[in-house]
């Protein structure tokens, strides 16, 4: 009798025990996972070293760990990345400080830049090194090639006339992108809109040295080369996701950072391998130009300086670029705050 009383009891208890397995299970299936965020971003050209953050991101897990699902494009036009995001076709939009300004500033496009991707110009002059032309003075009487954009012709000016020359005696010639080719075959004596960290690596594996002006010691205001915008209208609404983006593309930008080779391995793994092959000696000297403009002693990386855009503002107005002066706040948004 005593042992089929303790019979039961084990009995029970094993019962209880398993009802209780039975319904955590269900509640574990009932609840639901929570949905990614969604966020798409277009590149500004196809994927390079300077988005090997991104790769690394995705291919570390960051983006899974901040619960986003991020879709990379890449522009079919030099202008997608900024018109699509205004459109609100894309979350996300790499583009250039000055154009940002000039399109909020001429045509109201109702972007801002939420990060500095790389905090200095890449724009550089550039030249052959064995060239004549020693300072931007020196480029009076002589061709400079350039992609057509007023943008350069501006970068010109403020370079030659601060450095005492005159800016009427330089003929420019619209070469289109063809700029590398042009220099080097001379049919140029030099060119601009030319980045340093792309077409002055190409031209060196080719075997063509050269030496460039960087504009900022010339009389033009710092400004980040490339940003990343956003429209209003998409800030309002996925402010969340893009912030989960920014916290896991910072993390990829740190790997990256002290760990440029691997990362360079995950970006050539993720090339455009028909459309844009990478070389791999190029994409290393690239990095190598760019580590040190994405961040600095006093920003880190995706800051962005009010200062810097109040006087990129103000030069393009005084090169009569722009007709208003959009407010800074009109222009950027600070995601930390």
């Amino acid at each position: 009798m005593k042992k089929r009383f303790l019979f039961g009891i084990v009995f029970l208890l094993l019962a209880l025990a398993g009802c209780s397995t039975s319904d955590d299970s269900k509640t574990t299936e009932e609840t639901p996972k929570e949905e990614k965020k969604k966020v798409s971003i277009m590149l500004d050209w196809y994927p390079n070293a300077v988005h090997s953050y991104l790769y690394v991101a995705q291919e570390k897990g960051y983006f899974d760990e901040e619960n986003v699902e991020v879709v990379i494009q890449f522009p079919a036009n030099p202008t997608d990345p900024m018109n699509l995001t205004a459109a609100g076709k894309v979350t996300l939009g790499f583009y250039y400080q000055p154009d940002v300004i000039l399109a909020q500033a001429n045509e109201q496009v109702p972007v801002k830049a939420i990060a500095s991707i790389v905090r200095e110009p890449l724009n550089y002059t550039v030249m052959l090194e064995d060239s004549p032309i020693q300072s931007p003075k020196e480029l009076e009487d002589k061709i400079v090639g350039y992609p057509g954009i007023p943008l350069n012709e501006s970068l010109i000016k403020t370079m030659v006339t601060h450095d005492g020359g005159d800016y009427d005696k330089v003929k420019m010639i619209d070469v289109g992108f063809d700029l590398e080719a042009s220099v080097v075959s001379e049919r140029v004596d030099a060119v601009t809109g030319t980045f340093i960290n792309h077409e002055v690596p190409v031209m060196e594996s080719k075997g063509y040295k050269a030496r460039y002006f960087n504009p900022v010691e010339y009389g033009v205001p710092n400004y980040s080369e490339i940003v990343l915008v956003t429209s209003d209208d998409t800030w309002k609404k996925d402010q969340e996701a893009i912030q989960s983006f920014w916290r896991a593309a910072e993390k990829g930008y740190h790997f990256m950072k002290e760990n440029p080779e691997e990362a360079l391995e995950i970006l050539l793994s993720n090339q455009d391998q028909a459309n844009f092959p990478l070389d791999q000696a190029i994409e290393t000297e690239s990095l190598n130009v760019l580590l040190p403009k994405m961040d600095s002693d006093n920003a880190e990386f995706g800051d962005l300086d009010p200062t810097s855009w109040e006087e990129v503002r103000d030069w393009l107005k005084e090169m009569e670029l722009i007709t208003t002066t959009p407010d800074v706040d009109e222009m950027i948004i600070d995601m930390k705050s």
